[in-house]
């Protein structure tokens, strides 16, 4: 497969693995994954796979024992709520290829809703009489805060990044050779706030250094343009001087960021080397390029005090969902306009 389309690329490599899962469960996952097509991402489809791969082994090892292929729709209406609560449980550990498995709430959430997306869909065809799963409440997921970096942290890592202080003298072998790109991505990431995934698509045509904006490819396929400011044009204009030397494996030719090995950059790789910089920088915090990404909405709130355009800049479909993780910056706010405000004035 080319990778100049990577996202057409990984879309293709999805929708593959997707129909080999399948063959592991049963025929009626089939007609539940066209049925929602029309509405969801071949990748939530592929995450659902995953976890109703569980789902039914829990069932033939726990609830009715007979193959997996073989369950059907009326199996299914045979199911009552205190069967799915019994699979939440079994979740919190199991045993796979001779390992054991374990669950956190998020896990547990995530595998609820595709088993509830899975009963909400037969329920509504007629082919269930009932829907259990709706009955089975999600578990408490604890608040994290916000991990990001302070300003002196961020300056610190660039700063890192561009030394490449404190590196080992392995490691400063290699950063000789990467040196520019990796003050480029880090630079472009804490700059836009873009997710590892759409950095890692990014085209050499995707960049337009006249408006200063670059096309990225959000969740669920739209195209949208992203605009950085001076500090990530220069980091990028040095990028392109060596960019423009490098010799690309076939079907590379037009990726922005490569590898050592002259292919596209993973996002493996990505959030190796944001791991191997910040941790020269902060042993407190775990830092990962979601962790750029919430950088740089924070920064962006506190100097705009916009909900809106932090939302629509990190690409979230709902605001609430950006609200929520920046509920506890709007506190600070409110307390700061508190004390503004003198009853009597001296």
């Amino acid at each position: 497969m080319s990778t100049n389309n990577y996202y057409k690329d990984a879309e293709t490599a999805s929708v593959l693995k997707l129909r080999e899962l399948q063959m592991a469960l049963p025929l009626l996952a089939a007609e539940f994954f066209r049925g929602i097509a029309d509405y969801t991402a071949v990748r939530t489809r592929l995450g659902y796979a995953y976890d109703l791969r569980i789902f039914f082994t829990f069932l033939s090892e726990e609830v009715v024992h007979k193959n997996i292929r073989d369950y059907t729709t009326d199996d299914l209406s045979k199911l009552t709520a205190t069967d799915i609560e019994n699979f939440m449980d079994y979740l919190t550990y199991y045993i796979k290829e001779d390992a054991v498995k374990e669950n956190a709430p998020q896990g547990k959430s995530r595998k609820l809703a595709a088993v509830r997306t899975m009963f909400k869909y037969f329920y509504g065809k007629g082919k269930i009489p009932a829907n259990p799963a709706e009955l089975v409440g999600f578990p408490r997921l604890r608040e994290k805060a916000i991990t990001t970096l302070e300003p002196s942290e961020v300056a610190k890592l660039l700063d890192t990044v561009e030394s490449g202080e404190k590196l080992t003298a392995k490691q400063q072998q290699y950063h000789q050779l990467t040196k520019t790109r990796d003050v480029a991505l880090i630079t472009l990431l804490l700059g836009t706030g873009m997710r590892v995934s759409e950095c890692v698509g990014i085209n050499i045509s995707d960049l337009d250094f006249e408006t200063y904006g670059v096309k990225v490819t959000r969740k669920g396929g739209d195209e949208v343009v992203l605009y950085f400011g001076d500090e990530v044009a220069e980091a990028l204009t040095d990028y392109m001087l060596l960019r423009g030397e490098s010799e690309t494996k076939d079907g590379h030719e037009n990726a922005l960021f490569l590898s050592i090995q002259n292919r596209r950059i993973t996002s493996r790789a990505v959030q190796n080397l944001v791991k191997k910089y910040s941790r020269l920088v902060t042993t407190l915090k775990n830092i990962s390029p979601h962790k750029l990404r919430s950088t740089f909405g924070t920064q962006l709130y506190q100097e705009t005090g916009d909900i809106y355009l932090v939302a629509n800049v990190l690409g979230h479909a709902d605001v609430n969902t950006t609200r929520k993780h920046y509920a506890k910056m709007d506190e600070g706010h409110r307390r700061r306009a508190a004390k503004a405000v003198k009853l009597r004035r001296d």
